[in-house]
C-alpha cells in the first residue's frame, strides 16, 4: 500500500490514542441509571470550574478558577465561594460543621456583606472535598449513602454495613475502576497505610485524613485512561487522569507516594506527581439490581467537633473582614535553623 494512503489511517489511531475528556458528553445527558447519573452530575460540575485537570503524568495542566474567587463560574450565577457554600449547604453538611466560624452565614450570603465575607472565609479555611462527594451523590440521588464532612465516615459505613450501603470497599490494587466509583487515598504524612493499613481503623477507628475522587469514564474511546472528578483538588473540582492497561488495571497499580516523608523540590521532580499518592480503597458502586433493595439518600451524618489542625478556629489564608484570627506564628524553632537530634 502506498504511504499516502496509509496516512488517513495512520491519523484515526493517532486521534484514537489520545485523551478524550468525557464530560462534554455526560455533562449533557440526563440518565436514569445511578453510575451515569454520579458522572453527570460530576462532570457538570467539573464544566462549570472551568476544566482543571491532573494528567497523567500527575501534572497541574490547567487551574483557571480557585475556591475564594468572587468571579462567576462557566454556567449559572455562582461565583467560586459561593458554589463551595453550595455544596455544604445543600448536602446538609452546614449543620455537621456549624461550629466553625462563618459556617451559618453561608446560609444566608449573597454577593456583598458582612456575611458574605465570614461565608468566604469559612470556604477558604474549611477543608471542602467531602462535602463535594456527598452533594454529588444527593443530586444523583443514590440510594444507601450517607454524606459526611470527612471521606473517613462514609468509607467507614461502607466498610461496616456494606448490606445497607450503596457501595462496597475493596482493595484498589486488585480492582478494575468503573463508573460510579469512588477512589480512595490517606492524607497522613510519614506512613504509608494502604488497604491493609487502612482496614483495621475501619473496623473500630474513630478517623482518619482521607481524600475520594469519583470515577466519570474509564478508557472512552479505547485511550487506556480513567478520569476521576474531585472537589478541593487544588482548591477547585479537579479531574485526575489515571493510565490503565489494555485490561482495565491501573497501570502499573496506582502510583504511591514516596514513604520516607521527601517532599516534591525543583531537585526532587519524582515526588511532584500529583497521581502519586498513599491509595488505599476503592469504593465499588454496587449493581443496579442491589441498589433497587436500599432505601433513599440518607440524611447526613453530623459529626461532632473535633479538637485537631483541620478543625482550628484560626486561619493561615485569612479573607480581610472574615472575623477569624490569623493562626499564632510558628515558635523560633520554625524560622531558625537547628541540629538534627
Amino acid at each position: 500500500m502506498r504511504a499516502w494512503l496509509l496516512l488517513p489511517l495512520l491519523l484515526l489511531i493517532s486521534m484514537a490514542a489520545h485523551a478524550a475528556d468525557p464530560c462534554p458528553q455526560l455533562a449533557q445527558q440526563t440518565p436514569s441509571d445511578v453510575a451515569t447519573r454520579i458522572a453527570a452530575v460530576a462532570c457538570r460540575e467539573h464544566l462549570m470550574w472551568y476544566r482543571p485537570f491532573i494528567d497523567r503524568e500527575g501534572r497541574l495542566a490547567n487551574a483557571p478558577m480557585m475556591e475564594a474567587e468572587s468571579s462567576l463560574l462557566s454556567i449559572g450565577e455562582d461565583r467560586a465561594w459561593q458554589r463551595v457554600a453550595r455544596y455544604w449547604r445543600d448536602s446538609g453538611l452546614l449543620g455537621a460543621i456549624g461550629h466553625r466560624r462563618g459556617a451559618t452565614d453561608c446560609l444566608y450570603a449573597s454577593a456583598t456583606g458582612p456575611q458574605a465575607e465570614a461565608c468566604r472565609g469559612f470556604v477558604v479555611d474549611t477543608p471542602w472535598s467531602a462535602a463535594f462527594i456527598s452533594w454529588v451523590m444527593r443530586e444523583a440521588r443514590v440510594p444507601g449513602f450517607r454524606g459526611s464532612s470527612r471521606h473517613f465516615r462514609y468509607v467507614q459505613a461502607a466498610y461496616q454495613d456494606p448490606s445497607t450501603n450503596a457501595f462496597d470497599v475493596i482493595d484498589v490494587a486488585r480492582a478494575k475502576p468503573a463508573v460510579g466509583d469512588l477512589i480512595c487515598y490517606v492524607r497522613q504524612y510519614g506512613r504509608l497505610f494502604g488497604h491493609e493499613g487502612l482496614l483495621p481503623l475501619l473496623r473500630n477507628g474513630t478517623g482518619l485524613d482521607m481524600h475520594c475522587d469519583i470515577v466519570v469514564a474509564v478508557n472512552p474511546g479505547n485511550d487506556s485512561t480513567a478520569y476521576a472528578i474531585g472537589g478541593n483538588v487544588q482548591q477547585a473540582v479537579t479531574m485526575r487522569m489515571l493510565p490503565l492497561n489494555r485490561n482495565g488495571e491501573f497501570w502499573g497499580g496506582l502510583p504511591l507516594r514516596i514513604g520516607d516523608g521527601t517532599l516534591c523540590a525543583p531537585d526532587n521532580a519524582a515526588a511532584c506527581n500529583m497521581n502519586r499518592q498513599d491509595w488505599a480503597a476503592i469504593l465499588r458502586l454496587k449493581s443496579p439490581a442491589e441498589l433497587a433493595k436500599l432505601p433513599g439518600y440518607l440524611p447526613p451524618a453530623q459529626d461532632a467537633p473535633e479538637a485537631s489542625p483541620e478543625k482550628q478556629e484560626c486561619c493561615v489564608n485569612c479573607v480581610v473582614g472574615a472575623g477569624v484570627p490569623r493562626c499564632p506564628a510558628a515558635g523560633p524553632q520554625a524560622t531558625e535553623p537547628t541540629a538534627n537530634p
